[in-house]
């Protein structure tokens, strides 16, 4: 079965396993623990993002992490549970980054679809090649448990990535129709993670973006065109 992959954004109270919390006005001490536990969750994030940058994803353990991010091994225990819960979290990290970014691209450029798809696959494909998450995919030979997260059981996460694009997309251009909505965030989610396993060389970026975005835009502008956009 498919292991559920749970978005880093998500508010303490949302995350499995953590009870709900009432909310209180700014300066509660209930949202002051909550953007603590949120720093120190991306902390701790980023410093497991860096020691995979600098050697193979199954030597970094929770007590290496812990030294990174200046805390107890406890700690990082105590946020995530166990090494895999964290591997988990961190790919989730790492997608919601990516997404954010393809997010903003196509957000500002509304009226142009072209742009805007061409954009984001150059936003993406540059974050891709810079990331050192994704450099340590890249490095793995099949045994670790980072490959798996983005191809055999990378179902979770195209799930949720499809669905967040899917709803960016209906919010940009309000007249696309639900399915062709969901169908384009998941054919974007599914070249994105091609990318990543197999990623392109800095001096084909540029052509395979606009490639990418010539396959894709015609379907798009034929969706809005159909709607009346």
């Amino acid at each position: 079965m498919p292991r559920r992959i749970v978005p880093t954004t998500a508010p303490a109270q949302d995350r499995p396993g953590t009870p709900a919390r009432p909310e209180g006005p700014a300066g509660d001490p209930t949202t002051f623990a909550d953007a603590s536990r949120s720093l120190l969750r991306r902390t701790l994030l980023e410093a497991a993002r860096d020691l995979a940058a600098d050697r193979p994803w199954k030597s970094v353990t929770m007590a290496a992490i812990a030294t990174r991010a200046g805390v107890s091994r406890q700690t990082v225990y105590n946020e995530f549970g166990s090494r895999p819960l964290l591997t988990e979290a961190l790919v989730m990290h790492e997608l919601e980054e990516f997404l954010g970014a393809i997010e903003s691209a196509i957000r500002s450029r509304p009226d142009d679809p072209a742009a805007a798809l061409t954009a984001a696959m150059e936003v993406f494909l540059q974050a891709a090649s810079e990331d050192a998450l994704v450099a340590a995919v890249v490095r793995e030979d099949g045994r670790d448990d980072l490959l798996p997260l983005v191809t055999s059981e990378g179902r979770p996460l195209l799930e949720y990535g499809a669905g967040r694009l899917a709803a960016m997309m209906r919010e940009t251009w309000p007249v696309l129709p639900e399915a062709e909505a969901a169908f384009l965030g998941g054919t974007i989610m599914r070249l994105g993670l091609s990318y990543v396993v197999m990623p392109v060389g800095d001096d084909d970026r540029t052509a395979t973006a606009r490639g990418v975005a010539d396959l894709v835009r015609p379907y798009v502008e034929s969706l809005l065109a159909r709607q009346g956009a």
